[in-house]
């Protein structure tokens, strides 16, 4: 059977039957490419993608929001501290020698106690001395008094002139001046007998001491010093401007310096103000405590309250100088959050700027976080302060 050609314009006849293998060559690479491209799309549909990672928390931390709270009001001061009277107790009677010193610096006395002796040989000899006069005394005024009976009851028969009638009746009235004159030495050397005993004329303390045994004193001399029934007060140096804050009756927080912190009531608001430092004194009536007259002492007088936004001091931190909290968002990441702060009471600081109120915050473990870290939260209660509570000034504030 003759083969069939094909021919191509300016080219040799080409076999038929060449031509269809090349043809049928062709498509069975077509097919096979569509059977890769088919497998490879089922393969890619059986390859499931990765489940994303869940971001892990930081730490676990307690939040809390600010709470609002009654603080008192308050106006800082310094002063020293001042017994709040001194009594000095001295000699009355003039060139005694003390024979014994019963009381010491420090001693508590009550009223009466006795404090020093003096000898008083001399002084019972003269009131020996006074007693025997007195007796003499006694005796002429009872002759004189007989002689002026005698006088008055012979005056009616003339025996006796006018002139020696009046001499009796003068000598008895000047015998019995006499008596009444040695009576008041007799009791004025008593009195001075019990002047011997120095006594202590109030309760109180035993501030100074000067009396020595053996010493001849003079009258008017200090012997000792005595702090009025142990009572203290508080002088402090108050600006003008904040005096009209304060009134008597007040409260007042001190904390002197080498002594435990003590309470006290403000007394008496001083009339004038110094012309020089433009303050004014305020004496303050202090509780019982640890502290000394001559201490200097810093204090706040509690004028009123007001009301605050408050934290716990575990939830602010400071870093360079400057105060921050961890806000939690609703994501549970933290943000570093800068805030103004004032006093402190108890546990509790106050926010003053800086912070929304409904805000919630880290209360503990701040000081392991960053800004932006993940935390896991449980909240923590609040618990505001007692509006009674002392306030203390963060950094200068008042």
């Amino acid at each position: 059977m003759p083969q069939l050609a094909t021919r191509l314009p300016g080219r040799p006849p080409v076999p038929l039957a060449r031509v269809v293998a090349a043809q049928g060559a062709a498509v069975s690479v077509l097919v096979l490419l569509a059977a890769g491209a088919g497998a490879t799309r089922a393969a890619d549909t059986s390859v499931k993608p990765a489940a994303p990672v869940a971001a892990k928390a930081a730490l676990t931390v307690t939040v809390t929001s600010p709470a609002p709270a009654a603080w008192p009001q308050v106006v800082a001061a310094n002063g020293s501290i001042f017994a709040w009277q001194e009594a000095s107790v001295g000699a009355e009677s003039p060139g005694w020698r003390l024979a014994e010193v019963r009381a010491q610096v420090g001693d508590v006395v009550k009223r009466g106690q006795v404090l020093a002796i003096f000898a008083t040989e001399v002084a019972e000899a003269d009131l020996a001395q006074l007693r025997a006069a007195l007796a003499e005394a006694e005796a002429l005024l009872a002759e004189a008094t007989a002689n002026a009976n005698r006088a008055r009851d012979l005056q009616p028969s003339g025996v006796l002139s006018a002139q020696q009638t009046q001499q009796l009746l003068t000598a008895e009235r000047t015998a019995a001046a006499r008596l009444e004159a040695q009576r008041a030495a007799l009791a004025a050397q008593q009195i001075r007998l019990k002047q011997a005993q120095v006594l202590a004329p109030d309760h109180g303390i035993i501030s100074a001491r000067s009396a020595t045994v053996g010493a001849v004193v003079q009258p008017g001399q200090e012997l000792f010093r005595l702090i009025r029934q142990g009572r203290l007060e508080w002088r402090a140096e108050v600006a003008a401007a904040d005096l009209a804050q304060i009134k008597p009756g007040h409260n007042v927080r001190i904390a002197p310096v080498g002594a435990a912190a003590t309470t006290g009531r403000v007394r008496m608001v001083a009339p004038t103000v110094d012309a020089t430092t433009r303050n004014g004194l305020v004496f303050v009536d202090l509780g019982s405590g640890a502290a000394k007259a001559g201490m200097f002492a810093r204090g706040e007088f509690e004028t009123g309250h007001v009301q605050a936004l408050t934290l716990p001091q575990t939830a602010v931190l400071q870093r360079e100088g400057f105060s921050y909290v961890f806000r939690v968002g609703t994501d549970s990441k933290v943000q570093q959050v800068k805030v103004n702060v004032g006093r402190r009471v108890g546990d509790r600081i106050e926010i003053t700027g800086g912070l929304d109120p409904a805000a919630r915050v880290v209360a503990q473990g701040a000081g392991f976080l960053g800004d932006g870290d993940l935390v896991r939260v449980v909240e923590a209660a609040t618990s505001p302060p007692s509006p009674t509570a002392a306030a203390t000034p963060a950094g200068t504030k008042k």
